[in-house]
Formats: structure tokens, sequence, C-alpha cells
């Protein structure tokens, strides 16, 4: 293990010491006053209504051996009082944590896999993570710890780590950049371009731009692995793949439908889980992803060129891919009985993600499927055009009934309508309270429900209703 002394941070931050001793080793991190443990160091992040310095008497009350602190009087009676406690004042926090983890990461030269794209980051990570970790002990990104505060606070926690498996997300032109420069990938991974920050953005092209940001960050291996089945990435492979190749880029292609470099065959989804064949060297393997949908296959795929530029072996990646774990309320299946699933993806929210949601409902067996979709928000001007789109797809995929929650998804039911879902099998409602009555009253053996929207919405609040009522009313003979 590298260790990171006071003095590197002092160093690399340039920051001022107040009191304490530069030899103390910092190992954990936490921007949290209140979630601070014996021996941590605390970071007290300035954001636009608030200042975390001000919390760091809290901070050291509930553990912190060293504080790093902006914008704040020092109460040096209290100060004096400390035994061996680290103060260091810094410019800004939030600068210095980059400085910090770009440091650390400096000290390991370890493969490090970068996942960034609108829609699939999270499962991608999720399932390169415990493919990886069948040979190395393998550090990933947390949940979605994918901006410049959480992806710094990632590599801050590398010990004895032999790889790393590291989440990008952008707001902005310039993040992916900055994230990139901090962690130091050699593997690129780009899943879908879809619609997500439409409103930062403006096109869906400009996402584009901001994701392949990454692309010429990448240092050493210099390997891009893209979905060749995405419009936007199939388009730029087709322009660009001979270009970056020449520069001693290697890209590689994954997907279903053009053809790619990896390619499934004889796919089989049920309710829990996804089947497929794969070739490698001209040996056929038959694969199990622990999650129904068709693009958790695809977010598969990308393991299996990790497998060969890492050299393990296919029969890991195979059981990582089984073994994996997806974050919770992504995609989060819960059976009950009567052949009756839950489906809790209520994370967040997209167009891309709301289709490839809806896709997975229409290929349910049960025989009843209710979509309950909430707005997809921060999506500016953009917001009506894109529901509207969902209705359109709804009308496509024809669930039993949809149940729309809060104004912007209203226009979900309503462009439905008007291309041809029936108006009877669809019902907008204004919270979730509403949600959960009408659900009751509709629901009946042998049914799937899918349940989304943006975060915020908290539509995990109708999977925990539905979660002691199915119990209550379906139970196990």
């Amino acid at each position: 293990m590298k260790e990171l002394l006071v003095k590197d941070i002092l160093n690399c931050s340039n920051g001022k010491l107040v009191c304490g001793n530069e030899d103390i080793i910092c190992k954990n991190f936490s921007k949290d006053s209140r979630e601070v443990k014996e021996g941590d160091v605390y970071l007290g992040i300035k954001g636009e209504n608030f200042n975390g310095s001000l919390f760091y008497k809290d901070a050291i009350k509930n553990g912190a051996t060293v504080c790093i602190l902006q914008d704040v009087e020092i109460d040096y009676e209290y100060i004096n009082k400390l035994k061996n406690k680290v103060i260091i004042l810094v410019d800004d926090v939030a600068s210095a944590l980059i400085k910090i983890a770009t440091y650390k990461k400096s000290l390991y030269n370890i493969p490090t896999i970068a996942i960034t794209g609108s829609v699939g980051k999270t499962s991608t990570k999720d399932i390169i993570a415990s493919v990886v970790s069948q040979k190395y002990k393998t550090l990933k990104t947390e949940g979605n710890y994918n901006n410049q505060i959480g992806m710094p606070l990632t590599m801050l926690q590398l010990e004895d780590h032999e790889a790393a498996v590291i989440e990008m997300g952008a707001d902005k032109f310039g993040d992916i950049s900055l994230l990139s420069k901090i962690a130091k990938p050699s593997i690129a991974i780009f899943t879908i371009i879809g619609s997500s920050h439409l409103e930062s953005f403006k096109s869906r092209e400009n996402i584009l731009k901001a994701k392949f940001e990454l692309l010429e960050e990448l240092s050493k291996d210099k390997v891009a692995i893209i979905n060749n089945d995405n419009d936007l990435l199939h388009q730029w492979i087709i322009q660009n793949r001979e270009e970056y190749e020449n520069k001693g880029y290697k890209i590689i292609t994954y997907g279903i439908n053009n053809i790619s470099d990896i390619m499934p065959k004889n796919i089989n989804i049920t309710p829990t889980s996804s089947f497929f064949d794969i070739v490698i060297d001209n040996n056929n393997y038959n694969v199990e992803v622990p999650i129904g949908g068709k693009h958790f296959i695809y977010n598969s795929l990308p393991s299996f060129a990790i497998a060969k530029i890492l050299n393990i072996d296919i029969e890991n990646v195979i059981k990582g891919i089984k073994k994996f774990k997806l974050t919770k309320m992504r995609m989060e299946v819960k059976e009950y009985s009567s052949n009756t699933f839950v489906i809790n993806d209520t994370y967040n929210a997209s167009l891309d993600s709301m289709k490839a949601g809806l896709d997975y409902l229409k290929d349910t067996s049960t025989k009843n499927k209710i979509a309950v979709l909430g707005g997809m928000l921060e999506l500016g001007k953009y917001s009506d055009a894109l529901h509207k789109e969902v209705g359109r797809y709804v009308a496509k995929i024809n669930p039993s009934n949809l149940i729309t929650i809060g104004k912007e998804a209203k226009l979900i039911l309503e462009e439905a309508i008007l291309n041809g879902y029936e108006k009877q099998r669809g019902k907008s409602v204004y919270n979730n309270k509403q949600a959960i009555e009408y659900l009751l009253n509709i629901l009946k053996k042998d049914t799937t429900i899918y349940i989304k929207a943006s975060r915020s919405m908290k539509l995990e609040e109708i999977c925990n209703v539905l979660d002691k009522k199915l119990k209550q009313q379906f139970k196990k003979q």
C-alpha cells in the first residue's frame, strides 16, 4: 500500500498547516461531518449554499484526525486544546481534493478502465468490476460517484488494489477531460450516446464530443471499446476508426445488430436472467447475466474485450458476469408468488433508459404488463418532445396498463393515446400515493410491473408499498 501523508497533501495542494504532525498517514476521506469515522480526513467542501468547513468541530468530535478547510475562522483556543489533530487551510477544498486524488493515483501503475456514456455506465461498471475482480483486487466506483467530487474520492480509496474500474459522468464540456487527468485510464468503454443532459449540451452531437474527451486523454494502452449499435457511436466508428488506429489506438467494437468485434448469438431473455452464446478464439461459450433485458447483454459484452487485454480466463469472465451485483434501484427485480414481478428501475431516467426498460417489459412472459412512469427531469426545452417520444414508444410496446405520475409524464400518456394506445388502459396521476391506490385496484396475478422515473420523484416509495402488499396478497402456498 502506498501511504499518503499530511506533508504530501500540503505539497500537492499548496496548503497551510495550522496545527498537527506532517507525518500522519491519511487513509480514509469524508466530505460529511456527520459520517466521519475515527481517524478520517474531513474535507470541508464549500458548495453554493453552504460551507462544509464551518462544521470542522463536529468532524473532529466524530473522530476526524485531519481537517482540510477553506474560508473559515479557526478557533485557536479550541485548537490549542486538541492533541494529535491536523488542520490544513487551502484556497479551495474541492480543487485540493482533485490535486490530492491525482497525486494518489500517480502512485499506482495499475490497469485502469474508465466507463462513460449517457446510459448503462453504472451497470457496465458493476459487471466489468466483477469480472476483473476474478483475477485482480479491484477498486470500483461505488453507486454513481462519477463526478468531480465522487470520482476523486474513489481514487483516494486506493490501497493494495491491482486494478480500477471507474465511472465518469459529465454535465458540461471539460468534465470528462478533468476526470481522465485524475484517473489516467488506459482503457475506455463508451456505452450509449443518448439524451441525458441535453439542456446543458444542446445536442446529442455535443454529448458525443464531451464523452470523447476521454479518448483524447487515454494513456499507455489506448484501448477504446465502443458500442457499435448506438447510432452516433456507429457513425463515429465508420468515420474515425482508421484514423485513430493509425495514431496507435486500439478500437474494439461490440454490438448485437451491426457487425462488431464482439457479438452474442442465441439470445434468450427471462424475467430474471439473460442468456446468450459467444464465440471466443473459435470456442463457443454459454453466458448468463443475472438480470433480464437486452441492455444488460450489451453491458456485459465489453468484459470479453477486457479479458483479452488483462489476460483473464474466459471461464472467469463468465463467472464474474454471473456473480455481479447490480447497484440498487437499477432494474432490481423482485419475484412474488402467482408469477408476479416488480421491477424497481427508479434510480434515474432518460429517453434511452426508458425505451430499454419498456423493451424489457415487452419481452417478459407474464400475461399482464404494467408500466408506471414518472417524469424525466432536467431536460429544459427538450422536455416535452422527449416525453412525447416515450409516449409513442409506449404505444408501440402496448403494455396492458400505463400509469403516469406528474405533469411531465402526463405527456407520455397523452401522446401514447394519440398514437393508438387505448385510453381506458391509461391513467395519469399527480403523486405516488395516487399511483399506489390505482395500482392496487388493477393488480392481478401473472403480472410484471415496471417502475421508472428521475431520481427526485422517489418512485421507490411505490416499490416499497408494493413489496408489503404483494407479500400479503400473494402469499406462497
